[in-house]
């Protein structure tokens, strides 16, 4: 009885340290993930806010206000100055954004709609595979059917209205490109919480006697608006941080801003891609002040939507 009292503690003792071992472990792990966080902001950082506190090889400083307000981005021709702005570029960027979840938010939600409530079980297994394998789809198969057919889509219908594109490279075709992209992921995540909603709540609107069309929109999206609010924060992060596809249709303005469909465009994350492998010196650090300012634009836009989908996401049925 003593002997098998040992054995029992010996055996505790053993899957304490082992316990204890696996958890180091997974420390470890854990902190090693997170560490990539900082050390990529850590370089950035860095790299960033050089150019603002350098001579820059004799180019002086690149003022900072300036840099955040301006409405110039260095051209071809002036390739030794330090005159580079992305204040207009900013505002592109939240107005492509703006306009493309405009398209692919009610587009995506209506679209998780019927495959988790109106279709039928067959259709709609068939119809989330199609979408898995939509939001599975790299960026640069969504640039390049940009490009290919996107393009030739919107000269024509500037062409039929008397509009001088260039190409078609312009913002429709970009909101166009990040809209065909982000619809799966809305459709996807919205499909999850829209299946989520308690069927109790279903019934109870059709048993006083609200049509299956009523409850749908009325019971189901509001009691999911939670997560289709997540589902559009999501959105609107990938149309922010998408720079291949984009850079295939945008156009690439270097100056001015345009609020017209049909012009010319170009956002933080083109403006950090193109030309990044031909520069040096401050037309490469430079691009990493850009990506600052990326990162400063994608975090407020998250606090501004999580704070509304706080405000918004209570589930209030009526």
């Amino acid at each position: 009885m003593i002997e098998l009292k040992k054995q029992k503690h010996h055996h505790f003792q053993k899957s304490a340290v082992i316990d204890e071992i696996v958890k180091a472990i997974l420390f470890a792990f854990a902190i090693l993930s997170s560490s990539f966080v900082f050390i990529i902001a850590g370089v950035i950082l860095f790299k960033g806010i050089n150019p603002f506190f350098s001579n820059n090889g004799g180019l002086g400083a690149v003022n900072i206000f300036k840099f955040l307000t301006g409405n110039t981005w260095l051209t071809g021709e002036a390739f030794n100055s330090n005159l580079y702005s992305v204040g207009f570029i900013i505002i592109s960027t939240l107005y492509v954004a703006f306009l493309s979840l405009l398209i692919s938010f009610p587009i995506g939600v209506l679209t998780a709609l019927f495959i988790a409530k109106i279709a039928p079980k067959k259709v709609a297994a068939s119809l989330r595979t199609v979408i898995e394998l939509l939001a599975s789809i790299p960026s640069i198969i969504y640039g390049l059917f940009g490009a290919g057919v996107i393009l030739k889509l919107v000269y024509n219908f500037s062409a039929a209205i008397g509009y001088q594109s260039k190409g078609g490279n312009s913002v429709l075709a970009t909101v166009l490109v990040l809209a065909i992209m982000t619809i799966p992921t809305i459709a996807s995540i919205s499909e999850v919480a829209i299946r989520s909603v308690d069927k109790s709540l279903e019934h109870a609107s059709l048993a006083l006697g609200a049509s299956k069309t009523q409850t749908h929109f009325k019971v189901v999206l509001a009691a999911a608006k939670s997560g289709i609010f997540t589902a559009a924060i999501l959105g609107i992060g990938r149309v922010l941080g998408e720079a291949t596809a984009v850079s295939l249709v945008a156009g690439g303005r270097r100056s001015g801003l345009s609020f017209d469909i049909l012009d010319t465009t170009s956002t933080l994350t083109t403006i950090m891609l193109e030309g990044l492998k031909e520069t040096t010196d401050l037309d490469y650090n430079i691009r990493f002040s850009v990506g600052i300012v990326l990162m400063a634009v994608i975090i407020l836009t998250n606090l501004i939507l999580n704070f509304v989908k706080r405000k918004v996401g209570n589930v209030d049925v009526k």
